[in-house]
């Protein structure tokens, strides 16, 4: 039987604290949350591993690392409202659900989405508003938000998720460009947009986030 405790402290010893992740709560946080409970049974021994972790045919749970990195890019305070663009098994929104004060799921997989309420509430998470619709037009209902995760990566943002980031608001994601993935914060801050890059890496695309192929004659 796999000691997931220990697997965790692992996680975090030997994957999170070694890669310049420092913010307190969210070490705090990872130490504590049940990553297998958010996998398919047949992948929870392996739900700490240091790569992207298939739970759906073409849905991957990120990296530790690179989630943890985003995760404290974002500077998710107690008082936000976030959106985690790809809510999977539920695990990303469990971890913001712990920093924020309301996180709504967005997630197009029906099956998915059905999933996610059960493990939350077997958390005592109360938090988390799951809502099944098209990724890449976000769930502008619900928003504006302080933050929007994105759970994999895209080619492009779009335009629709960007307006439903509020005054201050900060997205992460990983955003693909020239071949190579880069993590990326994007703030909106007196109405003008900006980006930056913050480290490379590769993760899935999300789908629905691939660029649309250039018209040809």
């Amino acid at each position: 039987m796999t000691d997931y405790a220990a697997a965790r402290r692992h996680m975090v010893d030997g994957q999170i604290l070694p890669n310049k992740v420092t913010d307190r709560q969210l070490i705090a946080v990872l130490s504590q949350m049940p990553r297998e409970e958010f996998v398919p049974k047949a992948r929870q021994g392996v739900a700490y591993v240091d790569e992207d972790l298939e739970i759906a045919p073409g849905r991957y749970l990120m990296e530790p690392m690179v989630f943890a990195r985003l995760v404290q890019a974002a500077q998710v305070q107690k008082s936000d409202a976030v959106l985690t663009v790809g809510a999977g098994g539920g695990y990303e929104a469990a971890v913001m659900a712990r920093l924020a004060s309301v996180v709504v799921a967005l997630e197009s997989d029906e099956g998915l989405a059905a999933g996610i309420a059960g493990k939350l509430q077997a958390l005592q998470i109360d938090n988390v508003v799951t809502v099944t619709g098209e990724l890449a037009a976000g769930a502008q209902k619900q928003g504006p938000y302080d933050v929007i995760f994105l759970t994999g990566s895209v080619d492009e943002v779009p335009q629709a998720l960007l307006s439903q980031l509020g005054e201050g608001g900060r997205l992460v994601g990983v955003v693909n460009r020239r071949n190579i993935g880069q993590a990326t914060l994007i703030t909106r801050r007196g109405g003008v947009v900006g980006d930056r890059v913050l480290f490379d890496a590769g993760t899935p695309l999300l789908p629905g986030f691939g660029k649309k192929p250039a018209f040809q004659f």
